[in-house]
């Protein structure tokens, strides 16, 4: 990863860059050409308006699944090579649901900086059913494709997802997750726009030494509170008209929250 862009105290952000729906989901309208040209698009604003990175996601594609079928993993693959030729800023993948091979595989072919894994320690169910940990799969595909180079930025008791053993804490949630290979932690609220609890990345911040990123609700109102604690952010919808994924990257929205952060 170029110069650290994840790093304890770097108060980085990273925009994401929301897919429209790939082939075979069921909001794809047929249009292959638009898939690649409002990615690009949206990643141009994001680079424009400051942002320090960028994750291109499949987000589109609900229901989600917690892996790509062939369609998904070719029109990701090439979204994201098209992202990463567009800008100079550095690059990520979100593959599916907890798609780290997917992940991997693209990041590796495009010369991505990052991967971000949903389900790296925990065993979580969500809307398509019961999802294992990954995270021994995920740093041995890692080394066998060579690209310990790429970093991995691990959720912990994600979003959209329910705790099969509700008793684990956070707490312990981020230890497992550094003790076993994560780059970087994030901890995100309940669902899309919800802001992460101050309080929960404090807890996380005080039990592990590498990064913690506030993954959901950052806005211009709470950026400099949340960075005060948390080593970065991933923002979406927060660059959204009226927080709607389906709409494009706002420049103005976008800007308003770099400046609010270097007020």
């Amino acid at each position: 990863m170029r110069k650290d862009i994840i790093s304890n105290g770097g108060k980085t952000v990273i925009g994401m860059v929301h897919c429209k729906p790939l082939p075979t989901t069921v909001g794809f309208n047929g249009d292959y050409q638009e898939i690649i040209d409002i990615a690009v698009e949206d990643a141009k604003t994001l680079e424009k308006a400051g942002v320090d990175g960028i994750i291109v996601e499949n987000m589109g594609d609900t229901p989600f699944s917690a892996l790509l079928n062939k369609a998904q993993l070719a029109a990701l693959s090439v979204a994201a090579y098209a992202v990463k030729e567009a800008v100079k800023i550095p690059v990520g993948v979100d593959a599916a649901f907890n798609d780290c091979e997917s992940g991997f595989a693209i990041a590796g072919m495009i010369g991505a900086d990052f991967v971000r894994v949903p389900v790296f320690v925990d065993r979580v169910l969500f809307t398509d059913g019961v999802i294992e940990p990954c995270a021994k799969k995920c740093m041995e595909y890692r080394k066998s494709l060579g690209l310990e180079n790429i970093k991995i930025l691990a959720d912990i008791q994600v979003k959209h997802a329910h705790m099969i053993l509700p008793g684990i804490t956070i707490e312990q949630s981020a230890k497992d997750a550094a003790a076993n290979g994560a780059d970087a932690i994030i901890v995100t609220g309940s669902q899309v726009g919800e802001e992460t609890p101050i309080e929960m990345i404090d807890r996380v911040k005080k039990v592990v030494n590498i990064p913690v990123i506030a993954g959901s609700g950052v806005n211009d109102t709470n950026i400099k509170d949340q960075l005060n604690i948390a080593d970065g952010a991933i923002i979406g919808s927060g660059f959204k008209v009226n927080g709607k994924i389906e709409n494009p990257i706002s420049y103005e929205l976008t800007k308003k929250v770099m400046d609010a952060l270097r007020m």
